[in-house]
């Protein structure tokens, strides 16, 4: 009997959508990561099955602060108005996903950030902090919202 308790226990903490998932079993529900081990068609496909949200951008080309967030832009059909900076980007991750409508998860993937002398570490870490506040502000709403990185 206390070997059953046990083994039911964990899935009561996860989302019921989730209590079946293995890929995400590890990976908190509101979390900023590297994608490590990851591939990008998988984190896709878990994202379908659970009717997430995904979210990619490849900013390989990109230079500079204003490229990376065009490129984002451009990549999650932000509005054309997207003022190109990271409180742009914080509102249109938050506030206007908010306010239009319930959601029902984002599954995000940001592959080979620059490592320029015009995106150098502070700016990577700055984007890495929105996407860390957009987690928190999800996770407030009882939202999943997983961020996937990688560096050039």
């Amino acid at each position: 009997m206390r070997v059953e308790s046990l083994q039911t226990e964990p899935a009561k903490m996860l989302a019921p959508v989730e209590e079946d998932m293995s890929l995400f079993r590890t990976v908190p529900p509101n979390v900023v990561q590297s994608i490590r081990a990851f591939r990008v068609p998988e984190l896709q496909q878990e994202a379908a099955r659970l009717g997430y949200h995904f979210l990619y951008a490849y900013c390989a080309e990109a230079v500079t602060k204003q490229q990376v967030l065009a490129c984002i832009a451009e990549a999650f059909h932000f509005p054309r108005h997207f003022g190109k900076n990271f409180d742009a980007l914080a509102d249109c991750l938050t506030d206007l996903a908010f306010k239009s409508g319930q959601q029902p998860g984002f599954l995000v993937v940001i592959e080979q950030l620059p490592n320029t002398p015009k995106f150098d570490r502070e700016a990577r870490e700055t984007l890495l902090d929105v996407f860390r506040d957009a987690a928190d502000f999800w996770a407030e709403k009882k939202v999943p919202f997983r961020v996937f990185y990688s560096f050039q």
